[in-house]
C-alpha cells in the first residue's frame, strides 16, 4: 500500500509539474527535463508513468474535468452559466487549467480528438436539459449554442488574460451572459437565472483541492 501510495504522489507530482511547464512554455517549448526537475523526480519514474509528452498533455487535458462540478440546484441553465465561472475560477489559480486551456488553443489533440470536445458536451447537455425543463427558448439548438459558448469564453478569457492577467475574468464572464441570455432563456427563466453566477466557484476549488489524480480518463474539458 505504501508503494502504491507513492506511486499516486509521483504521478500528481509529475502532472501537475507538467501543468505548469505546458501553461507557461505552450506544448512545443516544453522540455521534459524542466518537468523532471518541477517535479523532482527521475527520468524513470517519468516514464514509468507516461510514454511520452504527448501522454502528459492527455493527463493534463483530462484533468480539467475534476475542476468542474455540476451544481445541483435544480436549474440546468444556471448551471451551464455556474460551470463557467467555476472554470473562470481555476484559471486564475490553477495551473491545470491554465495548462489545459494553452493546450486547446494550440489545438493539442488528445487521440485524435480536440480537447474542447467535453466542454461542448457538456454544454450541450445542460442546455437540452434546460430545453426540457422549458427554461432555454424551444427554437435553440443546444448543440449549436454550446459550441457558440465556448468559443465567445475563449475570447473572453484571452482578453481578460492580456488585459488584466484574468483579474477581471469574472466579471467579463457576467456580462457575456448578461447578452446571451436574453437570446436563449424563456422570459420565466431569464428573471430567476443569474449572470454572474450562484455558486462559490471559491468553495467548489476548495473541494478539488486535494483530488486524486486519475490514471486515466476518456473526458476532456478545454477553453
Amino acid at each position: 500500500m505504501a508503494r502504491q501510495a507513492r506511486a499516486v504522489q509521483t504521478r500528481r507530482s509529475i502532472v501537475e509539474a507538467a501543468a505548469c511547464v505546458f501553461a507557461d512554455r505552450g506544448y512545443e517549448r516544453a522540455a521534459i527535463s524542466e518537468i523532471l526537475h518541477r517535479a523532482n523526480v527521475t527520468k524513470g519514474a517519468l516514464y514509468f508513468h507516461f510514454a511520452a509528452k504527448s501522454d502528459l498533455a492527455r493527463a493534463v487535458i483530462d484533468e480539467q474535468t475534476a475542476l468542474v462540478t455540476v451544481p445541483e440546484h435544480g436549474s440546468p441553465l444556471q448551471s451551464a452559466v455556474d460551470i463557467t465561472h467555476q472554470f473562470a475560477y481555476a484559471l486564475r489559480h490553477d495551473p491545470l487549467a491554465r495548462a489545459g486551456s494553452r493546450l486547446s488553443i494550440e489545438g493539442v489533440l488528445v487521440d485524435g480528438t480536440h480537447p474542447w470536445g467535453g466542454w461542448f458536451e457538456l454544454t450541450a447537455r445542460l442546455l437540452a436539459e434546460g430545453k426540457a425543463a422549458g427554461e432555454v427558448l424551444p427554437q435553440v439548438d443546444p448543440v449549436e449554442t454550446a459550441e457558440f459558448v465556448v468559443a465567445s469564453f475563449t475570447g473572453v478569457q484571452l482578453v481578460s488574460q492580456a488585459l488584466t492577467g484574468r483579474a477581471d475574468l469574472r466579471d467579463r464572464v457576467a456580462v457575456l451572459w448578461r447578452h446571451l441570455l436574453p437570446s436563449v432563456a424563456h422570459p420565466g427563466a431569464l428573471a430567476r437565472v443569474r449572470p454572474e453566477g450562484v455558486t462559490d466557484p471559491a468553495t467548489t476549488a476548495l473541494g478539488h483541492a486535494h483530488r486524486p489524480l486519475r490514471a486515466g480518463a476518456s473526458g476532456t474539458l478545454g477553453a
